[in-house]
């Protein structure tokens, strides 16, 4: 007996007048069901952003909005068109005809989140929600939840940290495409009495740092206790003082220019539904990444040639990258200072928030000692999990490795000034081959 050569085979039952069963894997829906036990948002962010963005609105109090767009070419450095599914925010000027990445999604700890969205253009699309906890119907996987559509999508965060949201319908291409974004779970307080500015206020995350002094302002409290009644909306979180993100992507352009369509990869029946239906089909498998991105903005090299980033494009499709380094308030929910290249001052404490958006596999090393403190939304040693991680010390020129939709958050603080850059290395999933080492500038004065 083998695997070619089975002893007996098991007969598989055709699903000829069965075909309803499978209406979201082959013949998805145009029409979304309401959002099952809707509560009422409390989410403060779409207020902020109306009042702290020009232009901005808030259409639906306390909800987000998303639509899901297809089709933009845009112009990469070298003069190439390769085409990008994208995100729009209709609230917000500067996104409504989308960004890559998506605008990024702050919201605090525990309120009810609301997302409205829809797709412009041929559904059915999802929003997954990668890393939180939703109900079934709200977590956007393809053929087991809601498919779009139109949809209002219902979640409460419960930990704060680093996820992303992004399409979970036809998913090898749609994420490769584009439709993604950051999604950041902040400290409940953290929208409370916000200037705006960033520079004033000072943002936490979460963290477990006792083994750690040098980062000042570490709250040791319990989680769960109480003072007065209530719980420290600040325990086990740290502060800081300057916030990175580094959204590392990369782009196949023949493979873009092959699968033009965003129903290009969608199963199709076969002429006995069950049996020989086509789940695979094209060349999806041969991916040969030739354009590379830290948070939208390029790396201008190509395969096997060492680049720093280079400048914002002329394409307002790619609007994260500005002139002094900094990711636009209209694209981070209305809060200014969050940077890709990173600037800081000597004894200043540095987040870096890094998501490998790629399918190649990344390896980053950093020119000063920094603290994991983070993985996939979650803080090591933080409870319920602290007996079974810690944050650790990741020794500067030592590299780290991140896969297909791996997060982590690094902590960083320097006493002296450093002029340096973070070294982002491309390796083909599939052989390993080197592909190129990207460079972000890491300064600190």
């Amino acid at each position: 007996m083998s695997a070619t050569a089975p002893a007996f085979v098991i007969q598989r039952q055709s699903v000829v007048g069965m075909e309803n069963e499978w209406v979201k894997m082959f013949d998805p829906p145009t029409a979304s069901l309401p959002t099952p036990e809707r509560l009422a948002p409390t989410n403060p962010v779409p207020a902020f952003i109306a009042a702290t963005v020009p232009g901005a609105k808030m259409s639906i109090p306390n909800t987000v909005r998303r639509t899901l767009m297809h089709g933009m070419d845009i112009v990469m450095w070298d003069g190439n068109k390769v085409k990008f599914f994208l995100f729009g925010d209709p609230d917000i000027p500067v996104a409504s005809n989308g960004t890559f990445p998506a605008p990024t999604i702050r919201v605090p700890r525990g309120i009810i989140f609301h997302g409205e969205t829809h797709a412009q253009g041929p559904p059915p699309h999802t929003i997954h929600w990668h890393g939180i906890e939703p109900t079934p119907m709200n977590d956007g996987v393809g053929h087991c939840s809601m498919e779009l559509g139109n949809y209002t999508y219902q979640w409460q965060p419960n930990f704060i940290g680093s996820y992303f949201y992004h399409c979970h319908r036809n998913t090898m291409q749609h994420f490769e495409f584009g439709l993604y974004g950051f999604l950041i779970v902040m400290p409940p307080d953290a929208y409370q009495g916000l200037n705006g500015t960033g520079a004033d206020d000072k943002w936490r995350t979460a963290a477990n740092l006792t083994n750690f002094p040098q980062f000042p302002g570490f709250d040791p409290t319990p989680v769960d206790q109480l003072v007065a009644g209530q719980l420290n909306p600040h325990a086990m979180t740290v502060p800081y003082d300057v916030e990175a993100l580094w959204v590392l992507d990369d782009r196949d352009s023949v493979w873009a220019a092959q699968m033009p369509d965003a129903k290009d990869t969608f199963p199709v029946h076969g002429n006995n539904p069950g049996v020989n239906d086509q789940f695979f089909r094209g060349d999806f498998h041969d991916f040969n990444p030739d354009y590379f991105f830290a948070t939208g903005v390029p790396f201008m090299a190509h395969i096997k040639t060492p680049q720093a980033l280079a400048a914002p494009l002329q394409n307002p499709a790619i609007a994260f990258g500005t002139p002094d380094g900094t990711v636009p308030a209209a694209l981070n929910s209305g809060v200014v200072g969050m940077q890709v290249a990173v600037n800081a001052k000597v004894n200043q404490t540095i987040l870096i928030r890094a998501l490998c958006a790629a399918y190649a596999k990344i390896k980053i090393t950093f020119p000063v000692d920094v603290v994991i403190i983070a993985f996939d939304g979650r803080a090591l040693g933080v409870p319920p999990f602290g007996n079974y991680n810690s944050a650790f010390l990741l020794k500067k020129g030592v590299p780290f490795e991140l896969t297909t939709a791996r997060r982590f958050d690094v902590l960083a603080r320097s006493a002296t000034p450093i002029s340096d850059f973070a070294n982002v290395e491309f390796r083909n999933n599939r052989n390993n081959q080197f592909l190129m080492n990207g460079k972000i500038p890491f300064v600190i004065l």
